[in-house]
């Protein structure tokens, strides 16, 4: 929120009244549009009624699926993107902002890391590559899965001078603590690997999620980075919105989940490399502090 939405709202007060009648248009099938038109026409500034119904719906939508039996909402790490910045400082680089999507919240940066940082990443971990496992959640464990077909390897958090940099970059990029963050992982794609759809955050249903969570609770969101361009294939999928983010050398796609749930619409996979190899550098960011 800026500062001058701020001031209105200081100014205009959004009354529990006020929030249940936004709450019926919306229950009663009125557009948005419709709803917002109604506010201006009553005398309030746009900006401010805009944020009034953002604001009044998620806490609505939050309270029903709670009622639902959902997991409550929590904060994740979101970028500084008020009044569409073009660029973020992320403290030493300028990163540029490509692509913004609300709902899901999902971010595409450019110049995340130099071609020399792609390169360097990719040269320390290829001593270290095995196939890739995935967190299995009914023991807590890891294991093969048919599903991924790369191979990778992590980085202790801060365990190299180039990993610190990077993890901080990306913790002011996003706003979030160093400290909430996995390591960073390294995963290689030959022609033919992929990593077929699915979610980041731990299914609270399964057996090992307690055992997951006790090391920083829940994934709150994920930062891909591009290390290299294969010649064809390896984009970022999104299933449930259609979109596809294309592996440019350098960019990142963020995105994140305030729920373990599949309304966040966070389906996310890794598109079959066709020609070439695809190197990523993956960042899951936690609730709390990673241990």
């Amino acid at each position: 929120m800026n500062k001058a939405v701020k001031q209105q709202l200081a100014r205009q007060q959004i009354t529990p009244q006020l929030r249940q009648w936004i709450v019926e248009q919306a229950q009663a099938g009125h557009p948005p549009e419709t709803v917002l038109k109604s506010m201006v026409d009553s005398g309030w500034q746009e900006d401010v009624a805009i944020e009034a119904m953002e604001g009044t719906l998620k806490e609505h939508l939050d309270t029903v699926a709670v009622q639902q039996g959902l997991a409550a909402a929590v904060p994740v790490p979101d970028p500084s993107l008020e009044e569409s910045a073009l660029y973020l400082d992320a403290g030493d680089r300028k990163v540029h902002v490509l692509t913004v999507l609300a709902n899901p919240r999902i971010v595409v940066f450019g110049n995340v890391l130099s071609d020399e940082e792609c390169d360097a990443l990719i040269a320390l971990a290829k001593p270290r590559l095995a196939r890739s496992l995935t967190v299995e959640t009914k023991t807590g464990g890891e294991e093969l899965n048919a599903d991924r077909t790369s191979d990778g390897m992590f980085f202790q958090r801060g365990e190299h001078e180039l990993v610190q940099r990077i993890e901080a970059r990306l913790a002011r990029l996003v706003n979030w603590p160093e400290e909430n963050g996995e390591g960073l992982q390294i995963l290689h794609y030959t022609a033919g690997a992929q990593y077929k759809p699915h979610y980041d955050y731990f299914d609270p249903n399964e057996l090992g999620t307690p055992t997951i969570l006790k090391r920083g609770g829940q994934r709150v969101a994920t930062i891909v980075m591009y290390l290299s361009e294969p010649e064809k294939g390896g984009g970022t999928v999104f299933p449930d919105i259609h979109m596809e983010v294309a592996p440019k050398k350098g960019n990142a796609v963020f995105f994140s989940y305030e729920r373990p749930h599949p309304s966040t619409r966070t389906l996310h996979g890794g598109s079959p490399v066709v020609a070439g190899e695809k190197w990523v550098a993956t960042k899951w960011l936690r609730e709390r502090v990673f241990t």
